[in-house]
C-alpha cells in the first residue's frame, strides 16, 4: 500500500471546501491509501469553523497564524505530511479527485517517482481560460523542458505526484507563485522516472477567485533559471 499525502492549502475557501473534501473521501484507488492534510492560511471568512465540524474528511488540519500565501502553506503542509508521496491539491474546485486514478497508475504499476497531470494532453474536457495564461504557461514549459530535458507539455498545473523524499521542505527558498517551479526543479534533477498524465480542467476567472496573474510569470522564469544553474 503506498501512502500519498495529499495537500489542500486554503484561504477563505467556505464556498468549495467541504466539497473538495468531500470528493477526495469518494476516492478509492487500488494500492493506494490517501493522507489528506488541510493547511489554513489565516482564512477570515468560515473555512475554519467548517473544516472542525467536519473533522472526518481529513487525517490534519495546520493553522496558519496568519495569511502567508500558499507558498507558506505549502510549505507548512509538507512538514507535517507523512507520506510516501505528495500530491497537491487546490481548495477550489479547478481540479477534479476523480483524477487521482490516473496519476496514481505510473506509479503503482511503472514506478514513477514523478507524475504531471497535464490539462492540455488529451483531458475529456477544459473550461476555456485567458489566452496570455496559456501562452505563459506553454512559454514557462518550453523553457523548463529546454534546460531539464524533459517533454512535460503543462507544467503549472497544480497536480503535482511526487516522491517526497526527493524534496527537503527545509531547503525550500520560495514562499510565492514560483515555490512550485523549485519544487518541480529540485524533484527533477533527483528522480529518474518521470511521467505525465491527461487530467480535466475547470479554470475560474479573476471574478470567480482566480489568483495567479501573468506577471507572476517573471518570479517562474527565474526560478527554473536559478534552480538549473546552482
Amino acid at each position: 500500500m503506498i501512502t500519498i499525502s495529499v495537500l489542500v492549502p486554503a484561504y477563505n475557501e467556505e464556498r468549495t471546501i467541504l466539497t473538495i473534501l468531500e470528493r477526495i473521501a469518494a476516492q478509492k484507488v487500488e494500492g493506494v491509501s490517501l493522507e489528506v492534510l488541510v493547511v489554513d492560511d489565516g482564512s477570515t471568512d468560515g473555512t475554519v469553523a467548517l473544516l472542525e465540524g467536519r473533522p472526518e474528511l481529513y487525517a490534519k488540519l495546520v493553522r496558519m497564524p496568519q495569511n502567508g500565501g500558499k507558498g507558506a502553506a505549502v510549505r507548512a503542509g509538507l512538514k507535517a505530511a507523512s507520506g510516501r508521496f505528495v500530491l497537491f491539491q487546490d481548495a477550489d474546485l479547478e481540479y477534479d479527485p476523480r483524477d487521482y486514478h490516473r496519476l496514481c497508475r505510473p506509479v503503482v504499476e511503472h514506478a514513477a517517482e514523478i507524475v504531471m497531470g497535464s490539462r492540455l494532453v488529451a483531458p475529456e474536457y477544459t473550461r476555456v481560460h485567458y489566452f496570455w495564461h496559456k501562452v505563459g504557461n506553454r512559454f514557462i514549459t518550453f523553457l523548463f523542458n529546454v534546460l531539464y530535458n524533459t517533454t512535460f507539455t503543462d507544467i503549472y498545473s497544480c497536480y503535482l505526484l511526487y516522491r517526497r523524499d526527493l524534496v527537503d521542505p527545509d531547503h525550500l527558498r520560495s514562499d510565492g507563485w514560483e515555490q512550485h517551479a523549485e519544487i518541480l526543479c529540485k524533484a527533477t534533477k533527483a528522480a529518474r522516472v518521470l511521467y505525465e498524465t491527461p487530467i480535466n480542467y475547470h479554470g475560474r476567472t479573476y471574478d470567480e477567485g482566480k489568483k495567479i496573474r501573468p506577471i507572476h510569470t517573471v518570479a517562474v522564469i527565474a526560478m527554473i533559471l536559478t534552480e538549473r544553474f546552482r
